[in-house]
């Protein structure tokens, strides 16, 4: 029987013209580290988070107007719009620390 991968993922979109997405996930990765939650507490069980680039999360017309970058955190399905790479903290911090949803950045 294969087992599953138990992991956290923030995937992050990166069809913007500029490089924001990219930004975007270096700064997740690097206050993942810096904050000490590489690893959270999913059902009861330690597992991984992972930041997971990505062409296309379809979220263009919901995502606020601005030049940031789309995110979802999976498994909770949370969309956030309009990300910047000084908002990472914060969505490390507040959404995967503290298990509350960034209300400023989440997409309805």
């Amino acid at each position: 029987m294969k087992s599953v991968d138990k992991a956290a993922r923030l995937f992050v979109c990166v069809a913007q013209k500029d490089e924001i997405g990219r930004d975007v996930a270096k700064a997740l990765k690097q206050e993942l580290k810096n904050q000490g939650l590489k690893t959270r507490l999913l059902d009861g069980e330690r597992c991984k988070v992972r930041v997971q680039t990505c062409n296309c999360l379809d979220l263009c017309k919901q995502c606020k107007k601005g030049s940031g970058a789309a995110v979802i955190v999976y498994p909770e399905g949370v969309s956030y719009g309009n990300v910047r790479p000084r908002d990472a903290a914060e969505i490390v911090h507040e959404h995967l620390g503290e298990g509350r949803v960034v209300k400023r950045l989440q997409l309805d």
